[in-house]
């Protein structure tokens, strides 16, 4: 789910899995799919489907042959996206401090 939120959160000039600040826009299904490589189609239709169930995305097709279909973030979706992308913030600032306290706890057990 996350990852989708990211993907259309993005607007596609950076590296997916940067920080992914762009401006919001819509996205096809094939762009989706080649942008979150490893995901099967499957796992992302049915994702795709959950999020427009809970009106986090919307779902645009247009009638061309073949039928285009696009998704997009709705405004209760970018506000989950910009709660995703400050918890990744904190997560990159804070992750020495998180390895290093891991590091000391085992070394309790040693």
């Amino acid at each position: 789910m996350t990852l989708v939120l990211s993907a259309l959160g993005s607007d596609g000039k950076q590296e997916f899995g940067a920080d992914c600040a762009g401006e919001p826009r819509s996205m096809r299904y094939s762009e989706l799919s080649r942008r979150l490589a490893g995901v099967s189609q499957k796992m992302l239709t049915q994702t795709l489907r959950s999020l427009e169930r809970d009106g986090l995305i919307s779902r645009t097709a247009t009638p061309t042959v073949p039928v285009t279909v696009s998704y997009e973030l709705t405004d209760l979706g970018l506000s989950l996206h910009r709660m995703v992308r400050g918890i990744k913030s904190w997560a990159e600032t804070h992750m020495d401090d998180v390895l290093a306290h891991r590091e000391a706890y085992d070394g309790r057990d040693a």
